[in-house]
């Protein structure tokens, strides 16, 4: 058995990671992903982390060996999670060969309780590597395993799930999709309630491709490097009367508005202002639109569990963000998902494909993922809902999502995760402090 000291106040103790495969015998066969699936900036693993209260009903049951089988029996209908990814051709063509070679996992135990570590385990946790160990050669993308997860049992009677998945595979919402299907097993279901449906050609180009809207996350994009430099990462938690505040800055006719936009709008403009960029440099706000079921009819089917979102940018100098009202960097972000029409759609995946699915544009770049009614919190594996679900970590310097969480005090509201150098980070938090006076959102470090 390893043991992983975590300096203080814990220690997580692992057992040597092993394979999981499916229950019984699945195709062997070879799957193309979509145009959308196997871009560049989908090449990497994204970890997920779940938390857990102990529920008397389940005294007596071990989550990591009830987890372990159910995902063994889950993998039988998601078998193209047990594959490898392969590339094929000249055009760096993503494919999974359905092979069953399975999915990583380990089985942990911490010697702490949720009452003494809740707000270490959220976002952004120092303790995210105890909790999801990067297993040597598990993170690639090619000919590596597609999924790695962790269950950690708690003294208290709780437990940590944490995933980390290879994202060209799935979305959010693919995940949630898996994921709510090994809590159906592991509460006794034979089938899960929604079935999974590859059919990744639906996202493909046209041949020949034929873009024809902007799509300026693939413009002109330089290879800079990310000041990876004295970077500190926050969580910021919004209750409803934050929000009511940054309303009060919105003109009538701009509502009414979504939280996410109005909580965008907020954090582009308040990261545009710490960041103190060249006024004339041009900053992008990319959201992260999901298309499933945005059209009528879907455009996706029903149980489609890959990649179902485009990326929809907006621009802005530097000095229009810092120096107009709030109203806007809302009309930006408004403007940004509204875009996203059918053929808009399609000529992003045209495009993708036309410059040989590059990395979005680096420079500049804020990006902004919704994931408040995804249901990761609802995973149910036989002891309720998490306490936390989510994402565990952020793009750093580029990204942030919203995601809702009920903090320790019994508070309901939204989590908004941050990464940025320690001295842009300072004046983030002052900003936001100068806009929300004296009713500042709660900061997790």
């Amino acid at each position: 058995m390893n043991v992983s000291c975590i300096s203080q106040p814990f220690k997580v103790h692992r057992r040597e990671p092993e394979i999981i495969r499916p229950a019984k015998a699945t195709p062997h066969e070879v799957k193309a992903l979509s145009d959308i699936d196997d871009q560049d900036g989908l090449r990497f693993h994204l970890p997920i982390i779940h938390v857990y209260p102990h529920n008397s009903s389940m005294e007596g049951v071990d989550p990591v060996e009830l987890i372990r089988h159910a995902i063994s029996k889950t993998l039988v209908f998601y078998y193209p999670f047990a594959g490898r990814l392969r590339e094929v051709g000249p055009t760096r063509k993503l494919v999974v060969e359905c092979s069953g070679e399975g999915v990583l996992f380990i089985e942990a135990d911490a010697d702490t309780t949720l009452h003494q570590s809740a707000n270490s385990l959220i976002p952004p946790s120092p303790y995210l590597e105890d909790f999801l160990f990067n297993v040597r050669s598990s993170d690639g993308v090619l000919n590596s395993p597609l999924l790695l997860i962790q269950v950690t049992r708690l003294k208290c009677g709780g437990f940590v799930f944490t995933i980390s998945f290879n994202h060209t595979m799935c979305d959010g919402p693919g995940l949630v999709q898996f994921m709510t299907a090994v809590g159906e097993i592991a509460r006794g279901k034979q089938v899960p309630s929604i079935v999974p449906v590859w059919e990744r050609h639906v996202l493909s180009a046209r041949n020949p491709p034929n873009p024809t809207c902007s799509h300026p996350e693939y413009e002109n994009n330089p290879t800079i490097p990310l000041p990876l430099k004295d970077l500190v990462q926050r969580a910021f938690f919004f209750e409803s009367k934050q929000l009511s505040i940054i309303k009060k800055f919105i003109p009538p006719h701009m509502l009414p508005s979504s939280t996410f936009e109005i909580l965008t709008s907020c954090m582009w403009k308040c990261r545009t202002i710490s960041l103190q960029p060249n006024p004339t440099q041009i900053m992008r706000m990319i959201c992260l639109v999901n298309v499933r079921k945005r059209f009528n009819p879907a455009l996706l089917p029903e149980g489609y569990y890959g990649n179902g979102f485009l990326l929809s940018t907006v621009t802005s100098t530097a000095e229009d963000l810092v120096q107009n009202p709030l109203d806007y960097t809302l009309g930006l972000i408004k403007k940004a998902k509204n875009n996203v029409s059918e053929e808009y759609v399609q000529s992003a995946i045209d495009t993708l494909v036309s410059k040989g699915r590059p990395l979005f544009h680096v420079e500049g770049t804020y990006i902004m993922s919704d994931n408040m009614r995804l249901g990761y919190r609802e995973i149910d594996f036989g002891w309720g809902n998490a306490i936390y679900g989510g994402p565990a970590r952020v793009i750093p310097t580029m990204g942030s999502y919203l995601v809702p969480y009920q903090n320790t005090n019994g508070e309901n509201g939204i989590l908004v995760p941050l990464s940025l150098p320690i001295q842009a980070m300072d004046r983030f938090t002052k900003e936001l402090k100068n806009l929300l006076k004296d009713n500042s959102p709660k900061c997790y470090v």
